[in-house]
């Protein structure tokens, strides 16, 4: 188990294509909700837009394929229309489980040995920018990119009815994107004996290959339960109430380089400066 620490914006990856596979087939029967979970609308826009919207502003060259069950696709659609959501994106008609899914979505992709790819939950719509692409350049080096964050709470390991403790510092939890080099990842879920993974880096790991973790974070959740939409209601307030005090802060400071700019002609051009000052107070 490897944890990479690196900062994505000193690492160029001029040869390689990258794709996210956004996929969104969940039925949202934890939600209890009359639609399916990813088309519900947090903060006036449905949550399957902010996560696309997330990988775009990431990188507006990553190629986006979202995946969705064959019955969600005119939907999406229509939602599309009413939001006037624009981001460019290819719809995938998702499989019966979710490994059917992924799969569909790697072979969407044109053939390629220099191309990397993102698999990320629809549902997880707080994914940072420099996790994003974190997880691109680690890949690129290494071949996948897993993220995950260590665990908070205390762990208890239950065997045949009986538990003990575990050191909880020896785990993680894993999120998305999980991220590969396209050609490693896509084989092995072709090669794939069956289809009860628990996710897309054990996938890999059945062929062999280690596994690298990169720097997750506790806000990239994943929406699944009543509970977890109130706790998305307010990531996004508070992301709108710091966008306006960072526009706040902006307007401030361009007020004060100008009270300056006027101070400073008046210092070094009292004569002239001062009946010009005078002049322009009068508008």
């Amino acid at each position: 188990m490897y944890l990479c620490r690196c900062m994505a914006i000193l690492v160029n990856i001029p040869t390689m294509n990258k794709y996210a596979i956004i996929v969104a087939g969940g039925k949202g029967e934890r939600m209890a909700a009359d639609k399916p979970k990813q088309f519900l609308t947090v903060q006036q826009k449905p949550i399957l837009m902010h996560t696309i919207q997330a990988f775009y502003v990431a990188d507006a060259a990553i190629q986006l394929l979202l995946v969705l069950p064959e019955a969600h696709v005119e939907t999406w659609k229509t939602l599309c229309e009413a939001y006037a959501f624009t981001i460019p994106h290819q719809v995938v008609k998702g499989g019966a489980l979710r490994f059917d899914s992924v799969l569909n979505g790697l072979n969407a992709i044109p053939e390629s040995s220099h191309a990397l790819v993102a698999i990320h939950d629809g549902v997880r719509p707080f994914i940072e920018t420099n996790i994003i692409n974190t997880a691109y350049v680690v890949a690129a080096e290494r071949g996948n990119a897993i993220v995950a964050v260590k665990s908070k709470d205390s762990l208890r390991h239950l065997v045949n009815g009986e538990n003990k403790a575990v050191n909880r510092d020896e785990f993680y939890m894993v999120q998305t994107p999980q991220t590969f080099q396209l050609a490693l990842i896509r084989e092995a879920y072709r090669k794939a004996t069956h289809q009860q993974f628990t996710d897309d880096a054990a996938v890999l790991e059945a062929t062999g290959a280690a596994i690298n973790l990169t720097e997750g974070s506790y806000r990239n959740i994943k929406i699944t339960t009543p509970e977890d939409l109130v706790i998305a209601s307010a990531f996004l307030k508070l992301e709108l109430t710091m966008d306006s005090i960072r526009l706040l802060q902006n307007h401030i400071f361009n007020f004060l380089i100008i009270v300056f700019n006027h101070v400073l002609f008046l210092f070094l051009h009292p004569e002239d400066g001062l009946p010009l000052y005078l002049r322009c107070c009068r508008y």
